[in-house]
């Protein structure tokens, strides 16, 4: 690939890219990336900056960014604005619902443990019929 400006066609771009041809044209068409350029009989050519964005979405979906806050970032970029402010603002507020979802996830896990606890315990004859289940 090297050089600025070289172009590859789809199934190239999405493996150096790390993805599948699928993802770049879902990409593609949710103008997360610039139109492709046609070749004569239609396929589509790919430059490195391409391939490069097309990274940067792989890696911001992997911070659990969504397609959207992407989008934000690559517009900021495209206008000529570091997006660095921008995608720290982004990642603190992931932190910050990761760690909503972990402290929620450690209740559950303490009420779970609480009822297997009293289900391993229990003694199924002695289970009231009315409430369903007295496990829980």
């Amino acid at each position: 690939m090297g050089k600025t400006g070289c172009m590859v066609r789809i199934g190239e771009a999405a493996r150096a890219a790390g993805m599948t041809s699928k993802a770049l044209r879902f990409y593609e068409e949710h103008g997360l990336l610039p139109a492709a350029k046609r070749t004569a009989n239609g396929y589509r050519d790919y430059t490195s900056e391409t391939i490069s964005r097309l990274d940067f979405i792989r890696r911001g979906r992997a911070a659990g960014l969504a397609l959207a806050q992407i989008r934000e970032i690559l517009f900021l970029r495209d206008e000529g604005r570091a997006p660095c402010t921008h995608v720290r603002d982004l990642l603190a507020g992931q932190l910050a619902d990761l760690d909503a979802q972990i402290a929620e996830l450690v209740a559950l896990r303490a009420a779970v443990a609480g009822y297997h606890a009293i289900a391993a315990a229990a003694d199924p004859e002695a289970c009231d019929a009315a409430r369903i289940c007295s496990y829980i």
